[in-house]
This record gives C-alpha cells, sequence and structure tokens, in this order.
C-alpha cells in the first residue's frame, strides 16, 4: 500500500516521515530522490541541458541554484523541467518500492499532488500548520527573506485545497502533540493495509 504524505513549504512534512521511519515505515523523499537524479542520471542531464542550455551541467551534476534561477522566474521552463524531472522520480520510486516489504510505505513530496503523483497513492496524509507559522519556520531554516518564502508558497497549491483531498489531517500548530496523531494514522493504515480495505 502506498501512503502519500505531503503538505505546504514549513508544515512539517520532513518531520512527520521522520516519525513514521521510527515505527519501521519506509519513506520515499521525492525531492532528496530528485537531488541524488540531478547529480547521477546521464539520460536526465541531457534532457535537462536540451532544455535549459550547456552551462546546466558542471562536472558531471546539475547546477542547481543555476538551475533554479532559470525555471523559478519562468512557468514554462518550470512546467517543462518537472515534466522530464517527474517521471524519473516516479520510476525511481518504482524501484524503490518493488523492494520493501512493509504493510505500506510513505511517499513524501511537497508537490504529491502538482506532479500527478498522489495518482498511484491508495491514501493521502496532509501535514497542516497556519501560514504565518510555516513563513516563519521556512525563514529561519534557509534565511530566505518573507518575499523569497512567499513566492515560493505560492507556487505550491494552497493548502486548503490539499486538504480537502486528504484522507488523514495531522496538525503541526503546537497545538496538538504530534507523535500521538501520527500514531492513529499509523494504526489506522496498518489496519487497512492488513485488511485489504
Amino acid at each position: 500500500m502506498i501512503v502519500g504524505l505531503t503538505g505546504g513549504i514549513g508544515s512539517g512534512k520532513t518531520t512527520v516521515a521522520q516519525i513514521f521511519k521510527s515505527l519501521g515505515i519506509p519513506v520515499f523523499v521525492a525531492d532528496e530522490e530528485s537531488k541524488k537524479l540531478l547529480d547521477s542520471d546521464l539520460e536526465l542531464q541531457n534532457q535537462l541541458k536540451d532544455l535549459l542550455g550547456e552551462d546546466l551541467v558542471k562536472d558531471g551534476k546539475v547546477d542547481r541554484p543555476y538551475m533554479a534561477s532559470l525555471i523559478f522566474n519562468d512557468a514554462d521552463l518550470l512546467q517543462k523541467a518537472n515534466a522530464l524531472i517527474h517521471p524519473a522520480v516516479g520510476r525511481a520510486f518504482k524501484a524503490w518500492h518493488q523492494n520493501q516489504s512493509a504493510p505500506y510505505v510513505i511517499r513524501e513530496a511537497a508537490i504529491l499532488f502538482e506532479s500527478g503523483s498522489h495518482q498511484d497513492c491508495n491514501a493521502i496524509v496532509v501535514v497542516s500548520a497556519p501560514e504565518e507559522l510555516r513563513l516563519q519556520r521556512v525563514m529561519k531554516r534557509s534565511g530566505e527573506t518573507e518575499e523569497q518564502v512567499k513566492s515560493r508558497m505560492n507556487k505550491q497549491w494552497p493548502q486548503i485545497k490539499k486538504e480537502a483531498l486528504a484522507d488523514y489531517l495531522i496538525f503541526n500548530d503546537h497545538r496538538e502533540m504530534l507523535i500521538p496523531q501520527v500514531l492513529k494514522v499509523h494504526e489506522s493504515l496498518i489496519h487497512t493495509a492488513n485488511t485489504g480495505g
């Protein structure tokens, strides 16, 4: 069983994923995988070079800051780059998933819905937090300005749209404790996996 895990930037997906991991659930982190592929997948590198120019690859690796400077200011280029990267990540996930034996696996992705990856999932967990809190978290960890973080947020689906498609919601707003929420979801997913329903 494949469980998608997503939420807006700064919502706490990584923290929630770590809790699932500590429960023995295998977690595939799409963002990490895409970074690995940009460094190692020659076919993907060549496709991106065709799109973004020869300067994209330096010392056998994609220059990610350079790529970001090109695609994040151009919606058309961003869409074309994603159309190359997402299928490569999808193939990596399929290969990884075949080697797992847990009752369910987590597919963690910031843009699970935006990339269409949610279509392969049997259930979706959305991590939710108020926008102001998410802003503060991202600014603190990335050193970016409020404007830069908001610009990144605006490239993702609004939190409310993600929540509407969730099978499970986990609130990471310091009001409810995270671990009991994750345990409750975990028990429900184990039950579903074991009963096939």
